[in-house]
């Protein structure tokens, strides 16, 4: 099925970041299975899955509200990965390589919200002119 969101990089970059996260988690101690694990991982596919879900949504406003969503599953991701170094789950350069990808996508996602307020206050004066 060929949807929209497909096309979007930035769909593209949170699914790249949702496979580095399940392999990563896949080293976690058995123990965290249902804790930080479970966690991180409904966390990471979150951040595609808003994507799309926006991207499915008939007006931009609504859009910009889903991407909202996926940015603060991004933030708890985040936290939760830090919370794996103090744990010693994940090693430095396990976090670095996931958090680039994650800076990456959190840029995309800004720059994405910011395109679709300017759009919306685009349409809001191509209205109040006519």
């Amino acid at each position: 099925m060929e949807k929209p969101h497909k096309k979007l990089d930035v769909w593209q970059a949170a699914m790249k970041s949702t496979t580095m996260i399940y392999k990563l988690t896949n080293k976690f101690p058995e123990e965290e299975k249902f804790g930080l694990v479970s966690q991180m991982r409904r966390a990471s596919i979150s951040i595609p899955c808003n994507i799309a879900e926006g991207a499915a949504r008939q007006g931009k406003r609504e859009f910009k509200n889903f991407v909202s969503m996926a940015q603060g599953s991004l933030s708890e991701l985040d936290t939760q990965l830090e919370l794996s170094i103090l744990l010693r789950y994940i090693s430095a350069e396990d976090l670095r390589e996931v958090g680039d990808q994650l800076l990456r996508i959190d840029k995309m996602l800004s720059g994405l919200i910011r395109s679709l307020i300017e759009r919306t206050k685009s349409s809001k004066e191509k209205r109040s002119r006519a």
